[in-house]
């Protein structure tokens, strides 16, 4: 209703009976899609993923022929009681990203680790991709 009367230029209820405090300021709760890292070493790739307030088990790592994708969802419930008013706000987000694997992934070591809100996806490259890379001379006249 609140969003409403903010279309159309009137104030909300809320602020019409001042019934929300006044040190609050918007909403506490966003989601956007996560920032990611990607690195290279002569072992592996490696994807970190930041991923703040998120529970391991509501995330999604998955190899699906060329595509690693990674998905998942954030759950927040927020509630504050006092003598003059209710407050309950719920806010879900969810986000999805696929990466094109390069030939050189061996897609059956593909590993994943979460510690304090970061993700990190180390994708090995096979034995062939790690093999030294053979330095062609240059002939010149």
């Amino acid at each position: 209703m609140d969003r409403l009367f903010d279309r159309f230029g009137f104030p909300s209820l809320r602020r019409v009976f001042d019934i929300e405090p006044a040190w609050r300021s918007a909403s506490s709760f966003s989601f956007s899609v996560p920032a990611i890292d990607m690195s290279e070493d002569e072992k592996a790739y490696k994807i970190s993923a930041e991923l703040p307030g998120i529970d391991a088990k509501d995330i999604d790592v998955s190899v699906s022929g060329d595509m690693l994708v990674l998905k998942g969802e954030k759950r927040q419930e927020k509630e504050e009681k006092d003598k003059n008013y209710h407050f309950s706000e719920r806010a879900y987000g969810s986000f999805r990203r696929a990466f094109d694997l390069p030939a050189s992934v061996d897609r059956d070591k593909v590993a994943a680790d979460f510690s304090k809100g970061v993700l990190t996806i180390t994708l090995p490259k096979t034995a062939e991709a790690r093999k030294p890379q053979k330095k062609i001379a240059i002939k010149s006249d």
